[in-house]
């Protein structure tokens, strides 16, 4: 890889990362909006389930960030993302008393962050293949 694309894997690294470690840390702190999720979708463990989900993205986030075992940790967040789309953002919302244009934006939104999940997949999958590039702990470790 030149230098150029180099600092180009580097800064999506970063913005890969930056989501998953801003979504993760919270769920430590409090992984009570999650538990509702998961129990929602209907699986079992809430609580346990969220915190799990919550030390995993954000480890997961800083392995990608600081490029450490970057294509298999690309390859886990891949399946990650797909996984969390299907099972979170793939069916239709309805909320009892809800108006219809709210809910109407809300499986519009859905639909996105569904989309959304399909995208970090396949730049994980990227990632995956071509690995961290030259400034990453993987390079480093290599020498």
């Amino acid at each position: 890889m030149t230098s150029a694309q180099n600092i180009l894997v580097l800064v999506g690294r970063i913005l890969l990362a930056y989501l998953f470690i801003t979504a993760g840390y919270p769920k430590l702190l409090d992984p009570t909006g999650t538990a509702g999720m998961i129990t929602g979708a209907g699986l079992p463990a809430a609580t346990a389930l969220a915190y799990l989900a919550g030390l995993f993205e954000l480890v997961a986030g800083l392995a990608i960030l600081v490029g450490f075992q970057t294509k298999l940790v690309a390859l886990a967040l891949a399946a990650f993302s797909i996984f969390t789309g299907l099972v979170f953002h793939s069916g239709t919302v309805a909320i009892d008393g809800w108006p219809a244009p709210a809910l109407g934006w809300i499986n519009t939104l859905n639909g996105i962050m569904l989309v959304k999940n399909f995208a970090l997949a396949g730049g994980f999958l990227v990632l995956a293949a071509f690995g961290a590039g030259a400034y990453s702990a993987d390079a480093k470790l290599a020498k």
